[in-house]
């Protein structure tokens, strides 16, 4: 049995040996691929370039104004300049205003959401189907799929966020709505 055992930890050491040897003196270094070798990354055509979150889309207005893309799900805050401040991502409501020009109607510090969530930082700005829209922030930082049998105008942000919407827009502060 010894001997077996023997043969076995030589056999082994034997591979380990082998296995050291043909490996690159840099184990993370990566295997060298012949230039002529296709590449296994699909090209797919050319790369499009990050698209930075603080670009206004274009045909969003001018001046100091909030800006809300409905296909990006994105918000952002933009000064007089016309430079964006702060952007970020929502959760849409299930009832959407029409893209257009709004004016900020009112605000709520705090209140419980139509959806029954307790909400803070409320900042309305349109009326769809008998239904207030305006942006909000669940106290909790929660940001859930709003159920698609309510009708809600809640379009959700993270706190951080709320804060920041809270402080830009002010009662008759300019909303955008763009596709």
């Amino acid at each position: 049995m010894a001997g077996l055992t023997a043969a076995a930890v030589a056999a082994v050491a034997f591979l380990a040996y082998q296995a050291s040897a043909n490996a690159p003196a840099d184990v993370s270094a990566k295997p060298r691929v012949p230039a002529s070798a296709p590449s296994s990354v699909p090209t797919g055509g050319p790369q499009k370039p990050a698209k930075d979150p603080l670009a206004v889309p274009a045909n969003s207005g001018s001046g100091a104004r909030v800006v809300y893309a409905l296909t990006e799900r994105r918000v952002w805050l933009v000064d007089a300049k016309g430079q964006a401040t702060h952007s970020f991502s929502v959760m849409p409501s299930t009832v959407n205003p029409v893209p257009g020009s709004y004016k900020v109607t009112s605000r709520s510090g705090a209140v419980t959401g139509s959806d029954g969530v307790q909400i803070e930082h409320v900042v309305r700005f349109a009326t769809v189907q008998d239904v207030s829209v305006g942006f909000s922030a669940a106290v909790d930082g929660s940001l859930p799929t709003p159920d698609p049998e309510r009708k809600t105008g809640g379009i959700r942000m993270k706190r951080a966020d709320g804060d920041a919407m809270w402080t830009f827009a002010a009662i008759g502060a300019k909303v955008v709505v763009v596709a």
